[in-house]
């Protein structure tokens, strides 16, 4: 007997896949995010599929480029 998968089902497994391989964000952010140097910490709330607020770990911004350059 064969079983049939929803697309709820795969959705879910893809969903997963990229949480697992860290592809939850574009390339374009990536791109970003490595051009700043940026190391920190980046929040995301998604309520119905939708993304509610995001938010990111301020202390980075607070450094000067060479406290940066130095790490």
């Amino acid at each position: 007997m064969e079983h049939l998968v929803s697309d709820g089902e795969r959705n879910f497994v893809e969903f997963r896949r990229k949480v697992q391989h860290a592809e939850v964000l574009s390339a374009a952010m990536e791109r970003l995010l490595l051009s700043m140097g940026f190391t920190g910490r980046l929040s995301i709330v998604v309520q119905n599929g939708r993304v509610l607020k995001s938010g990111y770990e301020e202390g980075y911004f607070r450094k000067t480029r060479e406290e940066r350059a130095i790490k």
